[in-house]
């Protein structure tokens, strides 16, 4: 008798089991999730509800926001690596301080590079202020593989003048008088026009010198595709 009793309620199991459909099983979760509910309280379920529309609000806008990112970020995706030309400016020891001329030089090319995503950058000339120590930091510049050097200043302009023959791939913007003088260097162009024989262009100091500057950078730039 204590053998059958046992194997009762085993069979009555395994036959509920094998009964069991897809549909049973869900009502029994529904009912199960019904009675934790209630058993949860009214507050304790208005607290979850809060929390997932928070959650889902949050969803909803970082999804929102990034599509918004993403097309903000789509025009800038192109121009800036289709141009790889390299201005660098040469100054005194003063650098691009405020007023001078090297300042409105470094304005202009900033200019440039907005238009063209041209590189840009500067160096100034420490130490001893003659063409002969502005030659050794030129030399810098030329060995960086710049494509276009802005000069300011008479030792630096001095220097990249000079220097400008023995780099004929290298354009040159001197900021000063056109021409020092020197007989190698096709000094003896037309001082209104700017323009030096070669690669050599000069620009005058004054007012619409930072204009000047960048639309000669913007020509070089074009120049070279």
């Amino acid at each position: 008798m204590v053998k059958r009793v046992r194997q009762v309620p085993q069979a009555r199991r395994a036959k509920a089991v094998r009964g069991a459909t897809p549909w049973s099983w869900l009502t029994r979760a529904a009912r199960s999730a019904r009675l934790w509910l209630q058993e949860l309280g009214g507050r304790t379920i208005a607290l979850l509800a809060g929390a997932m529309v928070v959650v889902a609000a949050v969803a909803v806008t970082g999804y929102f926001l990034s599509r918004t990112e993403t097309a903000r970020r789509l025009p800038d995706t192109t121009p800036r690596s289709s141009k790889d030309v390299d201005a660098c400016l040469l100054t005194g020891k003063g650098g691009i301080t405020a007023g001078t001329a090297a300042a409105q030089v470094w304005e202009g090319m900033q200019d440039a590079s907005l238009e063209t995503h041209v590189r840009v950058s500067q160096v100034p000339v420490t130490g001893e202020q003659s063409a002969a120590n502005a030659r050794s930091y030129l030399s810098g510049l030329l060995q960086r593989s710049c494509d276009l050097v802005l000069a300011a200043g008479g030792p630096q302009t001095e220097a990249a003048e000079r220097a400008a023959p023995l780099h004929r791939t290298v354009d040159f913007v001197l900021v000063g008088d056109s021409g020092s003088g020197s007989e190698d260097t096709g000094s003896a162009q037309d001082a209104d026009s700017g323009k030096g024989s070669g690669n050599i262009t000069f620009a005058r100091p004054g007012d619409g010198l930072r204009a000047e500057v960048a639309d000669a950078v913007e020509r070089q730039v074009a120049a070279r595709g």
